[in-house]
């Protein structure tokens, strides 16, 4: 019964979580909305998306998450000294990432993750979902890419969504 109308408590709690991050108030109508939100937005998902999220162990989230906060950071002081310097030392390039996660939430996660690191931009998912197109602004040396994308993001979503 419960999980007929709350299909995903983590996904309730996380609506209502960036509802109340995005509003630049905190009070009992903004409260009171994004538990609404967080309540009807998972039952219209559950009637699009026939695949649900599987949680595995979630103590893999706060050193991804440190991962991530710290990627982003060095990325934009790499990416402005790139931009700031000659333009012919720049190398951009596209490269094909092959993906051993297989849940596709996992996968939004990744590549969400891969976007939000400045100088890197997830262009498409192939039909098979065994590869990620990634544009990459300075491309030097492609295996140390993927190998760093595995070992700091894709390895420990893996954990999260098994």
């Amino acid at each position: 019964m419960r999980r007929r109308w709350f299909p995903s408590l983590p996904l309730t709690l996380t609506i209502l979580a960036f509802w109340l991050v995005m509003n630049d108030a905190f009070n009992p109508a903004h409260v009171a909305f994004g538990c609404l939100l967080g309540w009807v937005i998972p039952l219209f998902a559950t009637r699009l998306d026939r695949e649900f999220a599987r949680i595995g162990h979630l103590r893999g989230v706060p050193r991804l998450l440190g991962h991530v906060l710290w990627d982003i950071l060095v990325s934009n002081l790499v990416v402005a000294r790139q931009v700031l310097g000659r333009e012919s030392a720049i190398h951009p390039g596209f490269v094909w990432y092959p993906l051993e996660i297989d849940n596709i939430h996992g996968i939004a996660a990744l590549t969400s993750m891969i976007t939000l690191t400045p100088g890197t931009l997830t262009a498409t998912l192939s039909q098979d979902r065994k590869y990620l197109l990634i544009h990459v602004f300075h491309l030097d040396d492609r295996d140390a890419l993927v190998a760093g994308i595995k070992e700091r993001y894709e390895r420990p979503l893996m954990e999260i969504f098994p």
